[in-house]
């Protein structure tokens, strides 16, 4: 990996924990995040406009990512009702990597070498543990939590092959956010029918984290186009250190030693696949 597609992808996974420290702290977390799915749709019509469409082999993975992405919304959701960001967020997180560079090497035949796997298993490793407590994990957020995992597997390896298909990865990027957007305000409707009331500074903060969320990922989008998917995935996957450092100090979550330990063997992965 060069050192500009780490650094774009560094600072993507900065912007992704924060992004996910908005939806963990509001108040009605399906308000927030059709919030942001709100802000996302705006953005990428005007978007629409301005780029040009992917190449019309891309749009199969275009549609399954999006209606991916709407299941990955909800699951999110649940997960983040049962538990604190600093442990559903790892076990969320910790699972993709592993699950992406499988998922590449068997649909798209990439192949990754030794220290880049030490470096996608140190970081795997290393999320995971995060989320323990003592020698135990509490169990009523891991079925949520490792649905999202599994959802963040598979739309990004849907997205890796995709956007190699597209000729153009921020025309990708935008189609998939917009058709993906639409489908949440429908959702939230359905559902619950009337929004919550929220301040003036709540619908901001949504709405920023919204548009936050699509720059994130949007690099991440761009890097598979330059690197192997799990690689990525991994490094991306390190913003479970700034979601930790923002647990503990934005929402008062505990820092241990186990997860300062742990976000160190993270630190070593990201530095093997900078290699």
């Amino acid at each position: 990996m060069t050192p500009f597609v780490f650094a774009c992808v560094a600072c993507a996974a900065i912007m992704h924990a924060g992004w996910n420290a908005v939806l963990r702290g509001a108040s009605d977390r399906l308000w927030s995040m059709t919030l942001m799915m709100i802000a996302v749709a705006g953005a990428t019509a005007i978007g629409a406009v301005l780029v040009p469409w992917p190449n019309p082999a891309s749009w199969p993975y275009v549609i399954a990512s999006a209606v991916i992405h709407t299941g990955y919304n909800l699951s999110l959701v649940r997960t983040y009702r049962s538990g604190d960001l600093g442990q559903t967020y790892p076990v969320s997180r910790g699972s993709s990597p592993v699950l992406v560079a499988l998922g590449a090497a068997v649909f798209a035949q990439e192949a990754i070498g030794v220290v880049a796997a030490i470096g996608i298993t140190l970081v795997s490793g290393g999320i995971v543990s995060l989320a323990f407590q003592g020698k135990t994990v509490r169990a009523d957020f891991l079925p949520a939590a490792f649905t999202t995992g599994v959802l963040i597997g598979a739309y990004t390896v849907v997205d890796g092959i995709g956007v190699r298909l597209s000729g153009n990865s921020l025309a990708y990027s935008n189609s998939m956010f917009l058709l993906w957007s639409i489908t949440m305000p429908p959702i939230f409707y359905a559902m619950r029918g009337k929004p919550p009331a929220y301040t003036r500074a709540q619908t901001a903060m949504a709405l920023t984290g919204g548009i936050v969320s699509i720059l994130a990922y949007g690099v991440v989008i761009w890097a598979m186009q330059h690197d192997a998917m799990g690689v990525v995935s991994a490094l991306r996957e390190t913003s479970v250190v700034y979601a930790a450092i923002i647990g503990r100090v934005f929402l008062k979550e505990k820092l241990t030693a186990r997860r300062i330990t742990s976000c160190l063997a993270i630190a070593m992965g990201a530095a093997c696949l900078a290699y």
